[in-house]
């Protein structure tokens, strides 16, 4: 992954996270965000193992201190994480790598991973940036557009979508009249201007509603913050989000991360056990660093435990015929949809409200990908670019009255949870699991993925929007 826009973003997470000291993962390939000084082990026996191990390991050591190794938090807890401290709290140094190396002894022993990084897991345009978004004029239609059909609250199916929240206005868009959820948290800065992934929730659920009308949608503010949480906590929002309504049809999930280890999140430990004994299907979305690194939690899908209750989704460029170039990819992405320059709701739809672009865009595509996409067009200066206040270029501005245009696998995941629900609704299956495995046996379509072809899904009302590079002025 081209790093520029992963390090811009960094700071802006940090400042939405001001009490955690945050750290990125290799400068090689700059894929995660973790919070320094801390490990993450399961409740129990494990956690006290790793505090054992960290602190005899810190005790023979000379310059560490072994009082700083203690457990935050209670011992057990329903997530069934514990997070212990391996430095002084606000310390510069960052003791963590003193207490991995420790630790794989000890996990050699035992044959188990006991310990992980506190990884920041992240909405899958936000550390891994696909683009941003550009307004459309109300009279230009959707896309995917409104499927025929209407809500039944009856016989609706149930989406959870967890993301950031609803924008104030969000019922002025049809599509979403019966869409409910929690409010997006400070929509504007102090200028009145859009803060950064605002409307990211609202985006999806239109899509969504568009290609399953009957559905009944629940958007949960779960990543208001920045569009991040650590994952120490976020099991934990997780479990709230489906006690508030129970268990849904589908849960629609365009966040994730991925780990140092490329295991799976040891913070999701528990909450991915509970969803594999539901009848819920987790659509998630696979990232967009252009990687085949695994994108947690949609690598579960790979997992045999949870081949039938996870389905990872990449995305397809604006035409359809491939990848889209930020897209991440390989066998643990399990179907890829349109995600590349689709039309939804964003917001402003009772007052224009203007957004100030964070990124610049690139004078290539940044993965080295030939055709005109949206790593170069349209073409805009942003506020958090590298080198920008050197050359005193003025970031660019835009005004937003109700549809937007954006890319990222984080829409491509809720065009596949849509046409799940649309099967349900169009078949009268009420098992979520039984219509993915029907939908992905039936399919015939394909697209072309680094070579080889691997199932696609296109809505019937999608259009392919035509990948001709716009005039760049002069």
């Amino acid at each position: 992954m081209a790093p520029q826009r992963f390090h811009e973003q960094f700071e802006h997470i940090q400042r939405s996270m001001p009490d955690v000291p945050l750290a990125m993962g290799p400068e090689e390939d700059a894929h995660f965000l973790y919070e320094r000084g801390v490990v993450l082990a399961r409740d129990g026996e494990e956690a006290r193992a790793v505090e054992d191990a960290v602190r005899a390991h810190f005790t023979a050591t000379e310059g560490l201190v072994p009082d700083h190794v203690r457990r935050d938090g209670p011992d057990t807890n329903r997530t069934g994480v514990t997070r212990i401290r391996t430095g002084a709290p606000g310390a510069g140094d960052d003791t963590v790598p003193h207490a991995l190396r420790a630790l794989r002894q000890a996990e050699d022993r035992r044959g188990r991973r006991l310990v992980s990084r506190n990884h920041v897991v992240h909405i899958a345009v936000n550390a891994c940036p696909g683009d941003e978004p550009v307004p459309v004029a109300r009279t230009q239609p959707a896309n995917p557009a409104a499927a025929q059909g209407g809500y039944d609250a009856d016989s609706a199916v149930g989406v959870l979508v967890i993301d950031t929240g609803l924008v104030h206005d969000h019922r002025s868009y049809p599509p979403l009249a019966h869409t409910t959820g929690d409010a997006q948290q400070a929509e504007t800065d102090a200028d009145g201007v859009l803060r950064q992934y605002v409307g990211h929730g609202t985006f999806i659920a239109g899509i969504l509603a568009a290609v399953a009308p009957d559905t009944a949608i629940t958007v949960r503010g779960t990543l208001n913050d920045a569009g991040a949480i650590l994952e120490s906590e976020f099991g934990a929002r997780l479990f709230e989000a489906v006690d508030q309504g129970g268990w849904p049809d589908i849960i629609s999930l365009s966040a994730g991360t991925p780990t140092e280890s490329g295991d799976g999140l040891i913070g999701l430990d528990a909450f991915m056990r509970e969803l594999r004994e539901q009848r819920t299907l987790l659509v998630a979305a696979a990232g967009n660093n252009a990687s085949d690194t695994p994108f947690w939690p949609a690598a579960y899908a790979a997992l045999p435990e949870y081949a039938d209750s996870v389905l990872s989704v990449g995305a397809l460029r604006a035409d359809g015929e491939s990848e889209a170039c930020f897209s991440n990819h390989g066998p643990w992405v399990r179907v890829y949809a349109p995600g590349e320059r689709l039309t939804s709701a964003l917001t402003g739809f009772d007052t224009p409200m203007p957004y100030v672009y964070q990124h610049s865009t690139y004078d290539a595509c940044r993965f080295g990908f030939d055709y005109p996409c949206t790593c170069q067009f349209p073409r805009h200066t942003g506020a958090l670019s590298e080198g920008r206040e050197s050359t005193g270029a003025k970031p660019d501005q835009v005004m937003f009255d109700g549809l937007a245009q954006w890319s990222g696998t984080s829409f491509a995941t809720p065009v596949v949870a849509g046409l799940v629900a649309a099967h349900m609704t169009a078949q009268g299956e009420r098992d979520p699991r039984v219509a993915r495995a029907r939908l992905l046996a039936a399919t015939a379509d394909s697209a072309e993925v680094r070579g080889a072809r691997v199932p696609a899904f296109r809505p019937p009302t999608w259009r392919p929007v035509p990948v001709i590079a716009p005039a760049v002025p002069a």
